[in-house]
């Protein structure tokens, strides 16, 4: 009987230790599939439209050469090309302003600088740019965009034996290379068409500090001409302006193919 008893309840503790390792097994497996479920939801979400079809945005590396790569040419400032690399500006210096300096024959300097201007825009026309006149304080020179802007000028009548030209940039260029180059091809090119001497010790803060230069664009590369004095070069400034215009059309022009 006690021989029994044991076997019985050896045999009902192996099916109590069957049924608890089911058991476990049983646990196990459901964990495993919960976990499963879980991380495939997840990354499913990662996935999911976030509105009307619109996917999660990811970062584009960015890629030297391309649109997307800014560099710069002074802190702060970016550069870039002109909106309109053709656009030539040239201002006709005193004109809608006042008369500029003035002889004590009455000849006035804003006369001979919008005479000049205009002929340089119709030179300028001519050779395919897309040139414009400009007054001394016109509201377009305000962020003004272009290939370059040339601001005319003449000298006064105060010395009489004073002769030649002077040419100058801003004194704290954002784009110095480009408008010392600028400022070489107008000597270069108005020497040669003028016979002009260049006085370069003669330059004064009034030209290298010319209010219209820090108007415009920083990227526009500009530069202010005094074509000659009212007194001595008076001949050439009023009688043979043709020459003169197309000393600064020839500048422009030199530093046009130079740029491009």
């Amino acid at each position: 009987m006690s021989l029994i008893r044991r076997d019985v309840l050896e045999s009902l503790e192996r099916v109590l230790l069957s049924g608890l390792l089911v058991v476990i097994l049983a646990v196990v497996s459901l964990g495993v599939h919960a976990f499963w479920g879980r991380t495939q939801t997840e990354d499913v979400s990662l996935v999911t439209p976030t509105a009307r079809g619109a996917s999660i945005p990811t970062a584009a590396p960015v890629i030297a050469g391309t649109s997307r790569e800014v560099t710069t040419s002074a802190p702060g400032r970016p550069e870039s090309t002109p909106v309109r690399p053709n656009r030539i500006g040239i201002v006709a210096g005193h004109w809608q302003h006042d008369s500029g300096a003035m002889c004590d024959d009455g000849l006035k300097e804003v006369e001979i600088n919008l005479a000049v201007a205009q002929r340089v825009i119709s030179l300028l026309s001519q050779s395919g740019f897309d040139a414009e006149i400009l007054a001394e304080f016109s509201p377009l020179l305000d962020d003004y965009q272009a290939a370059a802007l040339v601001s005319i000028h003449a000298d006064s009548c105060n010395v009489p034996e004073a002769t030649g030209f002077k040419v100058a940039r801003v004194s704290a260029s954002v784009v110095p290379d480009l408008e010392d180059r600028l400022v070489a091809c107008l000597i270069e090119k108005y020497s040669e068409a003028t016979g002009l001497q260049f006085h370069r010790n003669s330059i004064t803060y009034d030209m290298t500090e010319y209010h219209a230069f820090y108007e415009i664009a920083p990227e526009t590369a500009a530069a202010i001409i005094e074509i000659g004095f009212m007194g001595a070069d008076r001949q050439l400034l009023t009688k043979e302006q043709d020459r003169v215009a197309q000393g600064i059309v020839n500048g422009i022009k030199c530093f046009i193919s130079g740029t491009r």
